[in-house]
């Protein structure tokens, strides 16, 4: 459902190519498209492969690439939470190890490659999210919180899917105690993940969560912007409220966008329900995000002149 809305919000093309791969464990999921990948390129034969990100399809992407010798390219590379439980930790290191050439969001994530011996394949790109967020949240409108009824400024914006959140029972309870303690209604965009780990540890959600269904790009853009705080353990959340200028609790103990810390426009609470009520109710900073380290949202640009150069 959700990857249809996607092409549709973002103006994509659809897919020349589908794999149909669906929800597995991690090691099947990177099998799985590694194989269908490495097919796709044998019959394409493109001239290099551009991965995106840290999920699991980034890694397998790397590693068909490396498999029939071509030229990989690593969008958003340089990202380090230095937690490697978090399967995304392990994917952009292996990614970036593998990458010919690394464009990197911000001049931290340069820096972190420069540390692990990649300067030589580093370019500054900035950060293409800023470039999406910023087109979207003008045709984002209110869309979100009309679709839901509410009105702006009213409402607190929960995701929660990450396994460290998901997979122990007792962070679960922890961030839902969190969100208990909060004096608005928080929307909870459900993660499939998340209904499971609440089924499977028999916990409720408190009264003033509302669950509704997985938003597309759009709608959660507008939900974001138009809340009063965001809480959140998603990367790219976390950091397009940093973006839109709405304060964020991010339920993690570290983040891969320190950057967005500057300020106090994200606070890391983790699962402790009192550092979440403490860090959503905290003022809002005095002084706008600074974007600078982001780029000036023209990234895909910077990419695009990147790529006429290796090919």
């Amino acid at each position: 459902m959700l990857s249809g809305v996607f092409f549709q919000e973002l103006d994509l093309p659809v897919p020349d190519v589908n794999l149909g791969v669906g929800s597995a464990g991690h090691a099947e999921q990177v099998r799985s498209m590694t194989a269908g990948l490495r097919a796709a390129l044998r019959s394409l034969c493109p001239c290099l492969v551009l991965a995106y990100g840290d999920t699991n399809s980034t890694l397998a992407a790397a590693l068909a690439a490396a498999g029939e010798g071509l030229p990989l390219v690593h969008v958003e590379a340089g990202l380090r939470s230095r937690n490697r439980r978090m399967p995304e930790e392990v994917n952009r290191i292996v990614t970036d190890h593998l990458s010919d050439l690394c464009l990197a969001p911000t001049p931290s994530a340069v820096a972190n490659l420069a540390r692990e011996g990649l300067s030589s394949r580093t370019e500054h790109a900035g950060d293409i999210m800023l470039d999406a967020c910023l087109s979207a949240r003008e045709r984002a409108g209110r869309r979100g919180p009309e679709e839901h009824g509410l009105r702006g400024g009213e409402y607190r914006l929960a995701t929660v899917h990450r396994a460290e959140n998901t997979d122990l029972a007792s962070r679960l309870s922890g961030i839902l105690a969190g969100l208990e303690g909060l004096d608005t209604p928080v929307i909870l965009p459900l993660h499939p993940r998340t209904r499971d780990a609440l089924g499977r540890a028999q916990l409720k959600l408190p009264p003033n969560v509302t669950p509704v269904p997985p938003a597309g790009y759009l709608s959660m853009v507008s939900l974001a912007a138009h809340a009063r705080t965001v809480l959140t353990d998603s990367g790219g959340l976390q950091k397009e409220a940093f973006f839109l200028g709405v304060p964020c609790v991010t339920l993690r103990e570290e983040t891969e966008w320190p950057e967005t810390l500057a300020g106090g426009w994200n606070r890391l609470a983790g699962s402790d329900p009192e550092a979440i009520r403490a860090a959503a109710s905290a003022p809002v900073p005095d002084r706008v995000p600074d974007l600078a380290p982001f780029g000036n949202g023209r990234a895909a640009e910077r990419i695009a002149r990147a790529l006429e150069c290796m090919v």
